[in-house]
């Protein structure tokens, strides 16, 4: 009996340009294995790569191998080199294979075939992916029954399933008609989550002294994703704390509120953008996977600018008039006066040096008397837009396969409002996986408690002017971590 430590070796096979890369590129969680092109013939040679566990322990061996081109060939060539004597056992398949194998023609004619054939004999299963935007093909059954005579248990992996070009059921009608009744549907670019668990699933009823370690490999797949949950929500809550904390004193005069504005801005926005970068790495994505669109806040934009109210609107944030058209949008003024606040929610309005269009909610008696030190720190719709993008992103990573070769959208309101009508702004909408069935439109009000709390200890902004981070400040982080966990 196989031991269940011992990796379980498959080849990844199929007909040219079907996304045999793309599958090894996704289920390794790796972009750079292999090469992907929109041209047949990328994948010459057979590569090879190991699914590890958490602790490292190699599980799958998976064997990227070439197209097969031309099956409708080899299979004549088989019928032509298989002239048996009548009173000679007819070979069985692996033996037909096998001699195909030694022939001259395995290294001529059909050397690639051959390379695909001896790689499905060493393996303990093939996984033939299958791009259900063709057509059900002559060729495509040839493949099979050529592949069926290795030997070797064959998982039909549905790809691109996505699509609107997709045709599933024919498929599985045509795959049904030669005995393959177990598929599984695996878009490589959007896979669904239980994707890789369903795929292990099949493949454990397939190869019964395999299963233990199947099944292993399926519990440890799903702690790493819930790893990888935690430390994103981690990320997200440490940068939510420092926006909140984040305090920058400043003289009440015009000229020093709009330096410290844009000091503000910037502090904020870099630190957004270190979240993001972090969001990537932990998911194994590289800036280079968003070629079109400026990450968020590089060139002041991430579809819209941070501190822009229409992209607080965009994700159903609601602002005041004055934050609505002021020149300051999304700064908030503490004015400190003998060292007691007067107020924590006065937005800039106009333009410094005009009128300020939040002076009714104070009334001008409390506006003629502010005076003294003031502090700016990030308004209450800022943290909310921050927190929700974060939130959407790691939505957009979860559901993302490491095949995509399009950018995210720029537009991630369909995803945290699961508007399944949305349209995306790829025109491919295998690149957009379906958005969350649970809209994300506030952040949970536990949180919300927490940066309320976190405004009063500026030291526990990393990004303040005197950071002295402590024991309270890290327990609250795990608290909001936790409660943005349960969000997702």
């Amino acid at each position: 009996m196989t031991d269940i430590l011992s990796p379980i070796d498959l080849a990844v096979v199929g007909h040219t340009n079907t996304g045999k890369t793309s599958l090894l590129r996704t289920l390794l969680r790796d972009e750079l294995f292999g090469e992907v092109a929109d041209e047949p013939g990328t994948t010459r040679h057979v590569e090879s790569a190991q699914l590890l566990s958490g602790s490292g322990q190699p599980m799958l061996i998976l064997r990227d191998t070439p197209g097969l081109e031309d099956a409708m060939g080899v299979l004549d060539y088989l019928d032509q080199l298989i002239q048996t004597d009548p009173s000679e056992e007819r070979p069985d398949g692996p033996e037909r294979i096998q001699r195909l194998l030694d022939s001259p023609e395995s290294t001529e004619r059909f050397e690639q075939e051959c390379r695909v054939l001896d790689t499905v004999l060493k393996t303990d299963a093939a996984l033939y992916v299958i791009d259900v935007r063709d057509p059900v093909l002559p060729k495509h059954r040839d493949e099979l029954t050529l592949l069926a005579a290795c030997g070797r248990p064959i998982l039909p992996v549905l790809n691109f399933t996505r699509s609107p070009l997709a045709d599933v059921l024919a498929w599985r009608e045509a795959l049904a008609r030669l005995g393959l009744h177990a598929t599984v549907d695996f878009d490589t670019v959007a896979p669904a989550l239980d994707g890789e668990s369903q795929m292990l699933d099949r493949l454990a009823l397939m190869l019964s002294q395999q299963a233990p370690g199947l099944m292993a490999l399926r519990t440890d797949l799903g702690q790493q994703r819930l790893k990888r949950l935690q430390d994103a929500t981690r990320l997200i809550a440490e940068l939510l704390m420092d926006a909140a904390a984040l305090r920058l004193p400043c003289l009440h005069e015009p000229a020093e509120l709009a330096a410290i504005t844009l000091v503000l801005r910037k502090r904020t926005r870099d630190r957004e953008q270190s979240c993001v970068h972090a969001l990537l790495k932990r998911y194994r994505f590289s800036k280079s996977t968003f070629p079109h669109y400026p990450l968020p806040l590089e060139g002041e934009r991430w579809g819209m600018d941070l501190f822009s109210p229409m992209a607080m609107r965009d994700f159903g944030i609601k602002v005041s008039k004055g934050l609505a058209t002021g020149a300051m949008a999304g700064a908030t003024v503490d004015v400190l006066t003998g060292g007691l606040s007067l107020g924590t929610a006065t937005l800039l309005g106009a333009a410094i040096g005009g009128v300020w269009q939040g002076a009714n909610q104070w009334g001008k008696r409390l506006i003629g008397r502010l005076a003294g030190q003031v502090e700016m720190t990030v308004d209450d719709p800022v943290l909310h837009l921050l927190g929700l993008r974060q939130l959407a992103l790691v939505r957009a990573l979860e559901c993302r396969g490491h095949a995509a070769m399009r950018p995210i959208s720029q537009d991630l309101m369909a995803q945290i409002n699961a508007v399944p009508d949305a349209p995306a702004e790829d025109a491919a909408p295998t690149e957009n996986a379906s958005p969350p069935t649970e809209p994300l439109n506030r952040l949970p009000p536990a949180v919300q408690t927490i940066l309320n709390e976190a405004r009063s200890h500026p030291s526990w902004s990393t990004i303040g002017e005197n950071p002295a981070p402590d024991l309270q400040r890290e327990l609250l982080i795990g608290q909001m971590a936790h409660a943005l966990f349960l969000a997702l």
